[in-house]
């Protein structure tokens, strides 16, 4: 039986039973083509066949079958047409004797053989090779390389298939999406793995094995990430790799503090979602948030941090001047000092059936991920800043139509001017001002829309395939501990804002003034969109997330 090890060049495979004329066959196809193909080779034509299977879950492309005739187990014809429905596009060419011609002549109508060639070859340059690279050439000529890499498979509007996707892309993993209800390549790899539909959605790995409906810990498990800490005791923890958390991260590192980044989704934050970033110091022509997020992930790691993905802190316990952080596996991590850059969150659209379609239609900050599904469709964007502004440019390259649907009269007091300039010259994006969406409605997707004017109180129902949501900004701080003082919109307070709160004396028990980034817990620091009174700018939460790190050292020092 062929060894099976993972090879992106396409296979040459070759069956005889007699191992002196398969050496000679081996022997000859990989003096000749050894540079642009793989050359397998086994004496059983069962034992291929178990091979095959193998071969096509792995990802593998057979481009040409060679079989013997006359063999015990099976005859070559037969064997032939059982690789069909697995590699039906390889050529097949068949090795016979002279009196078995008149075989092979009916194969050539039977099983659509490519080609016979007569025992023996020699020499092959004359009666073996021309043939084949002919036979090579043509099925190269229309081959169409399949993906390499993760492959999900499930329904469009499953709220648990954009679930994994958008974990992925959030990730930086690279995969291939296979709608069932359309891709006869996705019911093709059900079937190769003996899977139903009933367990969708699906995930298939480039080593050949699956996940059926996994969960995103067990995802991230079998992705690589990491969920847990592997020392007890760190200089800073870092909850958040948004921008201000990555940026902490790479100067904490880099500055020789055992740093641990704990993210419950992905890195990049909100940022992260961003199509295209045109206002970030030194990127004239812009840059992606994923591409951010990823030169940042691996700066951060290469300097030495720790990075915890999917993984959330529960709660946080002051012990003997240390920070005990409970995650969400209960596993417990002891830090020094502790900077929280959670960022803020999308609000929840407030309107009817909302909870519904969430995942089936309706999606929070999920444009890159949705997009290819909005082809030559109507979509709609409830929101006015930048992030808003940024989708609508995206989605504007695969949608028929984009609406962005707002309360204020324009843009102007909400987003950057060269995104308004871009929307303005974009044939088609349209502003839909003064009013809200109040209802959304369909079977098992989002099919329709109401928009209600807020003057006039007049609704209109669209049709529209994708709602994606851009609204407001709250900050994800329910889970910190009392002690930590927020505004009356739950942003951290920090610095000397904290001087003017009531409470403040009672859980501050240094002889001095909280540093700038400080919160109300000393060595408890907050920074970027997650603080009270941040500007809300990718550049100024990195800064935040430096500076961080500056007060941190002065913390430690002190104590």
């Amino acid at each position: 039986m062929p060894t099976i090890a993972q090879s992106k060049q396409p296979i040459i495979f070759a069956v005889d039973d007699d191992p002196q004329v398969l050496r000679a066959i081996a022997r000859d196809l990989r003096a000749q083509y050894k540079k642009e193909y793989r050359v397998l080779s086994t004496s059983s034509a069962v034992e291929a066949l178990d091979s095959l299977k193998t071969l096509k879950q792995q990802g593998e492309t057979v481009a040409l079958f060679l079989s013997d005739q006359k063999m015990p187990e099976m005859g070559g014809v037969d064997f032939l047409e059982q690789t069909k429905p697995l590699y039906p596009e390889a050529k097949r060419v068949l090795l016979t004797a002279y009196s078995d011609t008149s075989a092979a002549i009916k194969a050539i109508n039977d099983v659509k053989l490519d080609y016979y060639l007569m025992k023996p070859w020699d020499p092959p340059e004359e009666k073996l090779f021309p043939v084949l690279t002919d036979l090579l050439d043509e099925w190269l000529a229309a081959y169409t390389p399949d993906f390499v890499g993760i492959k999900v498979v499930g329904y469009q509007f499953s709220p648990k298939s954009h679930a994994i996707k958008d974990f992925l892309a959030g990730n930086l993993i690279p995969y291939q999406w296979l709608d069932i209800s359309s891709n006869e390549a996705a019911e093709a790899l059900l079937e190769l793995h003996r899977l139903e539909k009933k367990s969708l959605p699906a995930v298939f790995f480039e080593d050949g094995t699956a996940l059926a409906s996994p969960d995103l810990a067990e995802l991230a498990t079998r992705i690589g990430l990491k969920g847990q800490a592997s020392e007890r005791l760190y200089d800073v923890a870092i909850i958040g790799a948004g921008p201000a958390g990555l940026a902490a991260a790479v100067y904490g590192a880099s500055e020789g503090l055992k740093t641990l980044l704990i993210e419950r989704r992905a890195p990049g934050g909100q940022a992260g979602t961003s199509s295209r970033i045109e206002n970030y110091l030194g990127f004239p022509t812009g840059l992606s948030g994923a591409d951010l997020a990823r030169r940042a992930i691996t700066q951060a790691t290469r300097f030495g941090t720790e990075f915890l993905s999917p993984s959330e802190v529960k709660s946080i316990k002051l012990q003997d001047g240390y920070k005990l952080l409970t995650l969400s596996n209960n596993h417990e991590v002891l830090t020094r000092s502790l900077i929280v850059a959670t960022g803020v969150d999308y609000r929840k659209l407030e309107a009817r059936n909302i909870e519904r379609f969430t995942g089936a239609g309706v999606y929070y900050g999920a444009a890159m991920t949705e997009a290819s599904a909005c082809k030559e469709k109507d979509v709609y964007i409830v929101g006015g800043g930048n992030s808003a502004g940024q989708a609508a440019m995206y989605l504007s390259r695969f949608a028929k139509n984009v609406f962005i649907v707002i309360r204020k009269p324009d843009l102007s007091s909400t987003m950057s001017q060269y995104l308004i300039d871009q929307i303005a010259s974009a044939p088609n994006i349209e502003l839909i001002p003064h009013s809200e969406i109040v209802e959304v409605c369909g079977g098992e997707q989002l099919e329709e829309i109401v928009i209600e004017h807020i003057e006039t109180k007049a609704r209109e129902v669209k049709e529209a395939v994708a709602l994606f949501v851009f609204i407001g900004a709250k900050p994800a701080t329910d889970w910190l501990m009392p002690e930590v003082l927020k505004d009356s919109k739950g942003f951290v307070i920090t610095g000397r804002d904290l001087l003017g709160e009531p409470v403040f004396k009672k859980h501050w028990r240094k002889n001095r003034e909280p540093f700038l980034l400080e919160t109300s817990v000393e060595g408890v620091f907050a920074a970027g969109d997650v603080r009270s009174g941040a500007m809300n700018r990718v550049a100024s939460a990195v800064g935040e997330g430096a500076m961080s790190i500056k007060f941190v050292h002065q913390y430690l020092a002190e104590t």
